[in-house]
């Protein structure tokens, strides 16, 4: 079974789907004007600054955490270890190009998400790819959103909804804890349970609590191992940006890897962690209350700044700067193992904490996406049912093994890629002309603002 799916996976994220992600970035990089490196402060104030004002169920903040909380998760310290042990320390420096360009497809998915959105049965909103694929896109597009749909839901079920979280979970507290994996997956079945039952709302008021504290303490940690091992930096740097375009000799137990399977591992487990071009965010994005669809979009964009700039580089650093990467261990005991080098006796205790809370927050926000997949499928009345399905394999991830589950997860995750990216490729100029739209709303009210301090510094002097 398991070289039955490494031969799916590898064609799945072979180079046509490595060349789209990537070319419908840069597409969009190039149609945007760099906006992601121009509007990156911006993007980063609206996080604070939004207004909040149209239809929407949630504010900007909360949907982007919620986004976050979906993202946030073992990507970031379970993916880039499995990626850096397959593909050597190179992959770290195709993760950063995968999030560079993924930084204006988040922003063009956001965008879409709340352009096109509509308001369910049940009158909450309802928004995502699949919505703006048919549409945007038009009616005959319509079998290219339902495969979206199908492909989130199976994301949700069998991908980065599930198996990687519960796994890693029930891994690192049996490490570091020595907790039985069966406790531990019936805890967190009841508290999944328990929050994904009050849908959005719930689910968006403990992601808005939690993701900016774990995201610190994660950061913090990180820096700390950094500045224990600083003279390591600088050629962890240089060994980073050498390895993604020669191949990695084996070492220790490491088997060696070319440029490829850096290039593959890296944007793969990119993906993995920032989603972008996944299509997920933006079915939370478009919940959120705002008037401007480019609004929504820089604030979206800096999900995947945070994720794979910040957090995935600093994980990425650590396994290098620590060799460790060249052992025998993968996933979260590779990771656990790295930070007890800097933290013998807290080490695993700061890891489990980090990992758990990441993965459950991860679980959390797939509750929620694969809800709105099912929503567009079969309408409001499925939703009931698709969470019980979602509680009962949160109870049964505990008990997969890793290999498969990664693998498993690479191949829904490129299933659910495809429509989207087409999409954005399709719908990239309703994007360019969102983006002008609202810049010249901005610089409109700019020039007023000017001049009525203009105006009341004239009736000062008089």
């Amino acid at each position: 079974m398991l070289e039955v799916l490494q031969t799916i996976d590898s064609f799945i994220w072979g180079p046509p789907l490595l060349f789209l992600l990537i070319g419908t970035g840069v597409l969009l990089t190039i149609r945007l004007g760099v906006l992601q490196i121009t509007q990156l402060p911006k993007a980063l104030a609206l996080i604070f600054t939004a207004k909040n004002k149209g239809q929407g169920d949630i504010n900007s903040f909360k949907a982007l955490c919620t986004a976050l909380a979906a993202t946030v998760g073992t990507g970031n310290i379970v993916g880039v270890a499995t990626a850096v042990h397959a593909g050597g320390p190179g992959a770290v420096f195709w993760m950063w190009i995968a999030a560079f360009v993924g930084m204006a497809t988040k922003y063009a998915e956001g965008c879409l998400a709340v352009k096109y959105r509509r308001v369910d049965k049940n009158g909450d909103i309802a928004g995502g790819p699949m919505h703006y694929i048919e549409m945007g896109l038009g009616k005959k597009y319509k079998p290219l959103a339902v495969l979206f749909a199908i492909f989130g839901v199976l994301v949700a079920f069998f991908g980065i909804g599930t198996f990687a979280q519960v796994n890693a979970i029930v891994e690192i507290t049996r490490l570091s804890a020595n907790i039985p994996v069966v406790y531990t997956g019936l805890v967190l079945t009841l508290v999944v349970a328990a929050v994904t039952i009050g849908g959005l709302q719930s689910i968006a008021k403990t992601a808005s609590k939690i993701v900016p504290a774990m995201a610190v303490i994660y950061v913090i940690t990180t820096l700390g191992f950094l500045i224990i091992f600083y003279e390591q930096v600088p050629a962890a740097f240089l060994e980073i940006i050498h390895d993604a375009f020669h191949p990695t000799a084996a070492a220790g137990g490491f088997l060696g890897a070319g440029v490829l399977m850096a290039m593959r591992s890296g944007v793969a487990r990119g993906v993995f962690s920032n989603e972008s071009g996944l299509g997920s965010a933006p079915i939370v994005a478009a919940a959120a209350k705002t008037k401007w669809p480019a609004e929504q979009g820089l604030i979206s964009m800096t999900g995947t700044f945070i994720d794979t700039i910040i957090i995935c580089t600093l994980t990425g650093l650590v396994l290098v700067v620590s060799g460790g990467w060249m052992g025998d261990l993968n996933g979260a005991a590779l990771t656990n193992s790295v930070f007890a080098m800097a933290y013998p006796v807290m080490g695993s205790f700061i890891l489990c904490i980090g990992l758990v809370l990441f993965a459950f927050t991860t679980i959390l926000g797939w509750n929620y996406y694969g809800e709105r997949c099912i929503e567009y499928l079969v309408g409001v009345k499925g939703i009931l049912p698709y969470r019980l399905v979602f509680i009962v394999l949160v109870g049964l991830g505990a008990f997969i093994k890793l290999d498969v589950i990664w693998i498993l997860a690479d191949i829904v995750n490129g299933l659910m890629a495809i429509p989207n990216l087409i999409a954005l490729i399709g719908l990239s100029g309703v994007v360019v002309r969102e983006t002008k739209r609202y810049f010249q709303y901005i610089h409109l009210r700019r020039e007023r603002w000017e001049a009525v301090k203009r105006v009341q510094k004239l009736r000062v002097e008089e």
